[in-house]
């Protein structure tokens, strides 16, 4: 195969869908529906959360944050897929394709610290409730906020440059509807070994980690929530806290370690499609649903379990 610098390549074609033109309009409407209920959602998640005095605690403050991330993280891949669902021309600028990858990386990790982080907030919430806004001031919240920002950002923009400083083939084809790691490594020429071990290093730091950390937490407040007096209020909480972690276990963190965790994962780019829909177009759409749901949930019972006099 010849090899090129990519110097120069000025685009590239997103294939997206286009094996399956006769359903493209059926996924234009089913994902254009998700974006808008994904923005709704989380919008009126922030102006709530903001607007509303009494919602001014770290819980609301992380779950405004995690809003925020998903209309960054949907905003940067969801449009672009839909212009090209509709539009015979699927192409992409060469730095068009490395900034949404770069913005997609970085916003992908920083969720995965924030999840982490929100995990740690009900942790004291539950499990420590007299010493909660001692431990959960103002200062670790916009501390751990920043730090779940910033912690993937040069990681994530050094695969970016290794990816993009690659020399690739003569087709310029991404078998993908958006520009990811996987797929853009089918276009490289030579051995991508390194890129793979890369992305399973990536893996075990910022995903890895903060799924361990997330299970500690939650570890935690299953035992709390087992000293409850209140039966209906440990029933809610195992609700939440389950409904959470299979959200949070199985779609977001499942899929991500499919896609960047095992190299066999490239191999199969449909398969790579379906997987992806799920943690760039329906967890945003689920989260903020969830969340505000589950932040109800584990609120009344820390109340219950306040109540009947169970504290720590």
């Amino acid at each position: 195969m010849m090899r090129v610098n990519t110097s120069t390549i000025d685009n590239f074609w997103l294939l997206g869908f286009s094996s399956l033109p006769g359903l493209e309009g059926l996924f234009f409407s089913a994902f254009l529906t998700t974006f808008v209920l994904t923005l709704i959602g989380n919008a009126c998640i922030i102006i709530v959360t903001m607007a509303d005095q009494t919602l001014h605690n770290p819980m609301y403050f992380f779950l405004r944050n995690l809003s925020y991330l998903e209309v960054c993280y949907t905003s940067t891949i969801i449009p672009k897929m839909l212009q090209n669902l509709l539009s015979e021309d699927k192409t992409m600028s060469f730095t068009g394709c490395a900034f949404q990858m770069s913005v997609f990386l970085i916003t992908g990790a920083a969720e995965c610290f924030l999840l982490a982080a929100m995990a740690y907030d009900r942790y004291v919430a539950i499990c420590r409730p007299l010493h909660y806004m001692l431990i959960m001031n103002k200062r670790v919240c916009s501390g751990l906020v920043t730090a779940s920002w910033l912690t993937g950002i040069p990681v994530q923009l050094g695969q970016t440059f290794m990816v993009f400083t690659s020399y690739f083939c003569d087709a310029n084809e991404i078998n993908h509807f958006f520009c990811d790691i996987p797929a853009l490594l089918h276009l490289v020429c030579g051995d991508t070994s390194i890129n793979e071990q890369i992305a399973l290093v990536e893996v075990a730091l910022l995903a890895v980690i903060p799924f361990a950390l997330i299970l500690m937490s939650y570890m935690h407040i299953a035992t709390t929530i087992l000293k409850m007096p209140s039966l209906e209020g440990r029933r809610k909480a195992f609700s939440t806290c389950s409904s959470h972690l299979m959200v949070v276990a199985v779609l977001f963190f499942g899929t991500a370690f499919f896609m960047y965790g095992q190299p066999g994962a490239i191999s199969s780019p449909n398969q790579s499609k379906v997987v992806s829909i799920f943690y760039t177009i329906v967890i945003p759409m689920l989260n903020p649903l969830i969340y505000s749901l589950r932040n109800k949930e584990v609120k009344d019972a820390k109340d219950n379990k306040g109540s009947g006099g169970g504290g720590e």
